[in-house]
């Protein structure tokens, strides 16, 4: 399977302007990433409340980055979220995912959604590599 990155990805696309364009920081000896940022109410399910499919996206998009350490191309193949509280909108979120164990081209990432210290949701992800070649720059 081919993917191409055009900068129209929902959650980090600079070229989506009705995107999340959240902002990614990677950690290659820790092999993790982690996001910082807040939702407004137009991400809201219950009044004044996250919708859960928006906390699964980033827990998924996080996953992804953590993996992007080692290799260019990856996708999801499997997402498992436990919800533990409600998030509210617009205070700070950050989620932060690490990569627990990779056998061949599959990796288990665990990864997870804190507000204000708080536990919000947290998930196991495997993340399939579609390309061994790890990025430019990383």
């Amino acid at each position: 399977m081919e993917v191409v990155a055009d900068g129209g990805c929902f959650v980090c696309g600079k070229e989506n302007p009705g995107g999340l364009q959240a902002v990614f920081h990677q950690d290659s000896d820790t092999r993790s990433a982690h996001c910082e940022l807040s939702l407004a109410e137009t991400f809201q399910g219950w009044q004044g409340i996250i919708h859960g499919g928006m906390l699964a996206t980033l827990l998924d998009e996080t996953a992804i980055y953590a993996c992007r350490n080692e290799v260019d191309r990856v996708v999801t193949a499997e997402l498992q979220v436990k919800y533990k509280q409600p998030a509210r909108v617009g205070v700070n979120l950050r989620v932060f995912a690490k990569i627990r164990e990779r056998k061949r081209n599959i990796f288990t990432v665990d990864a997870e959604v804190r507000q204000e210290e708080q536990l919000i949701a947290q998930a196991e992800v495997r993340v399939f590599a579609l390309a061994e070649k790890p990025l430019e720059g990383n």
